[in-house]
């Protein structure tokens, strides 16, 4: 295997002079540069990775780190769009991804600068947070840098990018509210997820708009899990059979939602019309194909790695947050009311 020193040797240059063009000095002659390059590619010279990031003290490395990473996400692959996003993002500037998971348990044992010290990353991306969670303060008073996904949180070192996610529950209600419908629930996720406060903010909003008094027994919690919606939303039903339609602020809980309605002999979209939220998917795929609030998961993932590595490379800019549109996409769940 070839080393600055065979480049050297063949280029007639100094190992110092390979060692500076190779690593991006600006104190070397372009024309050298090019010779130097041009050397390494005919020696198939493959750099040494670890040796590079101990000579620059930088890894080239970033970390997404997400809380409570479990098998329950697969099914829905928000997380996989947004690291593939990343990944591109990342690579495009010569960055490499590595995915770590934290929990509660292990932020108790270290701290989010332990955590990224340990495993050698530049900064960080974090999705899954929940609004309580200690990390969030941590990170702000590091220097370590941090993008957030779906955390409107901003600092000198911290950014987020998240979508419009008050005006895209508002597209779903006002969808059911064109079709006819005044009795509209909301399927929602968990009081810790920033997002769930901004869904049924645009829920609220949009039927108050319409003259529709918001009923507080219409809304309920399913955690974003397919097994606690259906759970959820077969009791909101039971108790409240005059509902004609659903917003859900997720659609793995779309799905647990038409669970139960199947179970309560419901037909969907004549006895209940179902909106969902991310566009999954398997939400093409279901028993009618589900209308959905589609969210652009890879470019959320795409912009957070841009706004963090040019954090890293340059100090960042005026931008360090995205807000991404959303967009309803119209299939076979939501109907006119009987």
């Amino acid at each position: 295997m070839a080393t600055i020193k065979d480049i050297a040797k063949a280029a007639g240059v100094s190992v110092t002079t390979v060692s500076r063009a190779l690593n991006g000095y600006s104190d070397v002659n372009a024309k050298t540069r090019e010779r130097i390059e041009q050397t390494a590619r005919d020696l198939k010279y493959s750099p040494n990775s670890l040796a590079r990031s101990l000579v620059m003290n930088k890894s080239r490395t970033i970390g997404l780190l997400v809380s409570e990473l479990s098998r329950s996400g697969a099914k829905d692959m928000f997380t996989y769009e947004v690291m593939c996003g990343i990944n591109d993002a990342a690579s495009d500037v010569g960055y490499d991804l590595i995915l770590f998971s934290t929990n509660s348990a292990k932020q108790k044992q270290k701290s989010y600068t332990q955590l990224c010290r340990e495993r050698q990353v530049e900064g960080v991306i974090m999705q899954g947070i929940k609004r309580d969670d200690p990390y969030i303060a941590e990170v702000i008073e590091s220097n370590i840098p941090c993008v957030f996904v779906d955390v409107d949180v901003e600092g000198e070192y911290v950014g987020y990018v998240t979508t419009d996610n008050v005006f895209g529950a508002q597209m779903a209600v006002k969808h059911l509210l064109n079709l006819g419908h005044t009795k509209i629930g909301m399927i929602n996720g968990h009081d810790y997820a920033h997002v769930s406060q901004k869904r049924r903010k645009g829920y609220e909003r949009e039927l108050t708009d319409a003259g529709i008094p918001i009923r507080e027994e219409y809304m309920v919690n399913g955690q974003f899990l397919e097994p606690e919606a259906e759970i959820a939303a077969f009791a909101l039903l039971q108790d409240h059979p005059e509902i004609t339609a659903l917003f859900c602020a997720s659609d793995l809980m779309a799905l647990g939602v038409m669970r139960a309605a199947k179970r309560l002999g419901l037909r969907i979209p004549e006895d209940l019309s179902i909106v969902g939220f991310d566009n999954i998917l398997l939400s093409e795929y279901t028993t009618p194909p589900l209308t959905t609030v589609n969210q652009d998961k890879y470019q959320m993932g795409y912009e957070a790695a841009h706004l963090l590595t040019a954090m890293l490379t340059d100090g960042g800019s005026e931008r360090q947050s995205a807000t991404l549109d959303n967009q309803l996409v119209v299939r076979e769940s939501t109907a006119p009311p009987r």
